[in-house]
């Protein structure tokens, strides 16, 4: 069967973020879904097969770490459409069942690709005991995300220490279901982003994952209440990095970026 390795939210090959995909006729057992994404070792893996015309959604979505299953995945689900659409398999928006619900996703004149996620419910929490000595910097605000994404948005002073942090990563690993997304305002938004952001997931086998649509569901209204805008721009990353658009639409959250195929070939099995 083929397999691909797209980089999501780029336009250029060797930035953003890469993930897995395998278009299937149907999902095999669970062990072998893992397998497969243990053996690409990118911080996601997406499986995907058609479903039955009339219902829903078209297709069947599902995402793997190395070493767990998860419930929503941004950058994996741009990487999907991306390969949907080049393969000539869909017209207008694709709508995926997946474990969060129904995710659409919208091929645009410009190249881009707009997905349409539910928008996560934050709620501001205490600082958590060893966060500040884990990251190595002082914490400004903490929030609490939506089960469906389990992370902490840990809110930074500034752009420069986000940039610069090195953070004890197994001391992150018990301090959140998920992960911790680290984020500050932008030094200079004239380079055409409003916010910075990286991610830390330990816990499901991802040191740093360079650019995670999902969590700018919660960075959109978070950044969105601050700045008074709904139409906002995201740059993830430390040594890799990726743009996130980013537009709040009530209880949904429109991520908008590029995709592009660096890799395709033979999964032999």
């Amino acid at each position: 069967m083929r397999i691909r390795i797209v980089d999501a939210f780029t336009d250029r090959p060797f930035a953003g973020n890469p993930a897995g995909v395998l278009l299937l006729d149907a999902f095999p057992d669970d062990h072998w879904l893992q397998k497969v994404a243990a053996e690409v070792n990118l911080s996601e893996t997406a499986f995907a097969h058609p479903l039955p015309a009339g219902g829903e959604a078209d297709w069947a979505l599902r995402w793997f770490t190395p070493t767990t299953e998860v419930d929503m995945c941004g950058h994996a689900t741009l990487a999907t459409a991306h390969v949907i659409n080049a393969a000539g398999l869909a017209e207008g928006t694709l709508r995926f069942a997946a474990r969060c619900g129904i995710l659409g996703a919208t091929a645009e004149a410009d190249g881009t690709i707009t997905m349409d996620f539910p928008t996560s419910d934050l709620k501001p929490v205490p600082v958590p005991d060893r966060l500040t000595e884990a990251l190595g910097a002082d914490v400004v605000s903490v929030h609490d995300t939506s089960a469906h994404i389990g992370d902490l948005v840990v809110e930074l002073g500034d752009e420069e220490t986000v940039r610069g942090l090195t953070p004890d990563h197994a001391a992150l690993k018990d301090l959140s279901d998920r992960g911790v997304i680290v984020t500050a305002p932008a030094e200079r938004p004239e380079r055409g982003y409003d916010f910075v952001s990286r991610g830390f997931f330990p816990g499901v086998g991802i040191d740093e994952d360079p650019v995670t649509g999902s969590a700018h569901t919660a960075l959109a209204p978070f950044w969105s209440a601050r700045f008074g805008r709904e139409d906002l721009t995201g740059r993830q990353g430390g040594a890799r990095t990726g743009i996130v658009r980013t537009r709040l639409r009530g209880d949904r959250t429109l991520l908008n970026g590029h995709a592009v195929t660096v890799i395709e070939g033979d999964l032999n099995v």
